[in-house]
């Protein structure tokens, strides 16, 4: 039996916010059930014995280490700012008015 049914689609369609006409819920029903079922059956061979899994292969990190070095002083970093003040960067606002 089908978890899925229109009913469920098209009150998932109103959580969502999302108008959906009958062909749409129809389609949806169709497809989500199918989702349903394959997840179904990878919970059916997800036991215990069987490592989970995020990545196919194993992963490392391939940055460098994040050794500190020698820091700008705040008046080399405002140097070439084309407007600085108060010790900062002056920008020109972008939401039209002063925060």
């Amino acid at each position: 039996m089908s978890e899925i049914t229109p009913e469920l689609v098209r009150h998932l369609g109103v959580l969502a916010r999302i108008q959906l006409d009958d062909e749409e819920v129809q389609r949806l029903t169709g497809q989500l059930d199918v989702i349903v079922d394959n997840i179904a059956k990878v919970s059916q061979v997800a036991t215990p014995e069987v490592a989970a899994t995020s990545h196919p292969i194993a992963m490392s990190n391939v940055f460098r280490a994040d050794d500190e070095t020698e820091r700008l002083s705040p008046e080399q970093v405002l140097q070439n700012a084309p407007d600085a003040a108060d010790g900062r960067f002056r920008v020109t606002a972008i939401l039209g008015e002063e925060q």
